[in-house]
């Protein structure tokens, strides 16, 4: 039996509206309302990577870091000029060059005397141990005051004083290093993997939770081995994102490590508030042993 024109038109109208809702990947909301306002999505490790605060907003992480109120120990070392900033070096008592040595990055309060200390104690481990500045200067005593310091860093600025660093320690006659590595932690430990990309001479990483590159392709400059420290509970640098590095480092050709502690960010933080001390000096043993085997080849 033949249809009529009109009678055609209508079931191809009703056949193509059965296919389309027969291939869509859920049926159609009922017509509602459109909501006032979105909730805007969350960032992914990539969208985040040019943000100082990662996949958090500044309150989240703010509220991530708080300042230790006890003094450090009274510092040992003595400051020192790189690249038109003030460093603090400390040297290991009565050994000679060559010495090995390692570039210390502060985490968001800046050089403050916590970092001095933790200085102090690389030396005390037989490393010329030298911290950089990459707040020029400032010392923060508040988290509005940390958050500005470290939204104001600029990139090529610190890279110059984080290679500068690395350059007096390989050629300052008081101890011409033959083997260097760096260690920061968050803001700092973000520092160390960059210092790690740019200085092809560096011999040795170690990266407490600092913010994370996931490309393999950006990772194949690293030339040297790589420890990264991090925590389960860490909101900042979730273990997806860690197993993102994790594999991006491998895929890399990248010689490394990954140590995860059922902690929360900053937990080892030599300035932080949160120190977890099973944990940091179980990952701070583990560190020692990795420094020792890279750069003394013990």
């Amino acid at each position: 039996m033949k249809l009529r024109p009109r009678l055609r038109l209508a079931a191809s109208l009703a056949l193509a509206v059965a296919t389309a809702a027969c291939s869509a990947s859920s049926p159609a909301p009922p017509a509602e309302p459109p909501p006032a306002a979105a909730p805007a999505p969350a960032p992914t490790p990539s969208s985040a990577a040019d943000s100082p605060t990662g996949l958090l907003s500044e309150e989240d992480f703010k509220a991530m870091h708080q300042l230790r109120s006890d003094k450090a120990p009274p510092a040992r070392g003595q400051s020192v000029e790189v690249a038109g900033t003030q460093a603090y070096l400390s040297l290991p008592k009565d050994a000679k060059p060559p010495i090995p040595a390692v570039v210390v990055i502060h985490e968001w309060w800046g050089l403050n005397e916590h970092i001095k200390h933790w200085t102090d104690r690389l030396a005390e481990d037989g490393y010329a141990a030298l911290a950089v500045d990459l707040y020029g200067g400032k010392v923060a005593t508040t988290p509005d005051d940390a958050m500005t310091a470290m939204k104001a860093v600029d990139e090529a600025k610190g890279m110059e004083t984080v290679r500068a660093a690395h350059r007096f320690l390989t050629t300052d006659a008081r101890i011409s290093a033959p083997r260097t590595g760096s260690i920061g932690w968050c803001f700092g430990g973000a520092w160390s993997l960059k210092l790690a990309m740019n200085e092809p001479e560096l011999d040795a990483a170690v990266i407490y939770y600092g913010r994370l590159v996931t490309d393999p392709a950006k990772l194949k400059a690293i030339k040297a081995p790589v420890l990264g420290v991090f925590g389960n509970q860490d909101k900042g640098i979730p273990p997806e994102v860690v197993n993102e590095f994790d594999k991006a480092l491998h895929e890399a050709g990248v010689e490394h490590e990954v140590l995860r502690y059922d902690a929360d960010h900053a937990f080892a933080n030599p300035s932080g508030e949160r120190y977890d001390t099973k944990a940091a000096a179980d990952a701070w043993e583990k560190v020692r042993r990795f420094l020792a085997a890279k750069l003394k080849g013990q």
